[in-house]
């Protein structure tokens, strides 16, 4: 009988070698807490992607320095707006949509929450600096394990029963890498936490039998160091563990 968590992770594709590729502070993070990470390839074929699952009992949609096609809700794209790979996009909506039906834990970071917003019907904010007003900067550059802003969370939210969350005195501060944001919230999601600027920062499920949480900075670069970051993937893999008794 397995004792550990295995979690899918979709991967990153190097367009110039077609090479599959993911940074390893992900599979570490989860490693740390109990889990097992498993890669999985940008094959954006439905049996392909139900028999991976088969074997999984939670899902962790990275990041990624890619940005997701808008005509999935439905724009044209922005002059700003980058890289488009159809594998990436097309795979992760086929995770989604057989780890909704498993009723999975799910965990998606920066690119990977933006991924489930569009994939519930949401939009994006194809470029922050030329369509939010007053926004701060959310591409810190490096080093990218320097918390950089901070973020107001909803005290109704899952962020919001995490120690590190209720013993800090004010907005809690994290690291940021993205260009795009979640602009119109998707099915059976809310907005939960909101950088100064009004930038969404965290989305959760409604729904309260259901486990799914992204927020848009990377707690997986500040895993080692940082408190909130830790509970946050204790929290993802602690649902992925009960899942599997259950099941």
């Amino acid at each position: 009988m397995r004792k550990r968590p295995r979690i899918g992770i979709t991967m990153r594709l190097e367009m110039e070698t077609r090479r599959f590729y993911l940074g390893r502070d992900y599979s570490e993070a989860v490693e740390a807490c109990g889990g097992v990470p498993v890669h999985m390839g940008l094959i954006p074929k439905k049996d392909y992607v139900a028999d991976a699952l088969a074997g999984l009992d939670g899902i962790l949609l990275p990041g990624s320095n890619t940005d997701t096609d808008p005509a999935y809700y439905g724009e044209e794209p922005h002059p700003k707006l980058g890289t488009v790979i159809p594998e990436k996009d097309e795979t992760d909506r086929l995770v989604l949509d057989e780890a909704e039906r498993l009723n999975f834990p799910l965990f998606g970071i920066c690119f990977g929450m933006q991924a489930l917003n569009v994939a519930r019907g949401g939009s994006l904010i194809q470029d922050i600096d030329s369509l939010v007003d007053g926004n701060i900067r959310h591409d810190q550059g490096k080093p990218y394990d320097r918390p950089s802003h901070g973020v107001k969370i909803d005290e109704t939210s899952t962020l919001a029963s995490l120690e590190a969350v209720r013993n800090a005195n004010g907005p809690v501060r994290v690291n940021s890498s993205h260009h795009q944001a979640v602009n119109r919230v998707g099915e059976n999601l809310r907005a939960v936490a909101w950088a100064s600027d009004g930038v969404i920062e965290c989305i959760e499920d409604t729904r309260p039998d259901r486990f799914v949480l992204g927020v848009q900075w990377h707690p997986e670069i500040t895993f080692s160091n940082d408190r909130l970051s830790r509970e946050i993937f204790e929290l993802f893999l602690t649902r992925c563990r009960e899942r599997m008794v259950v099941n």
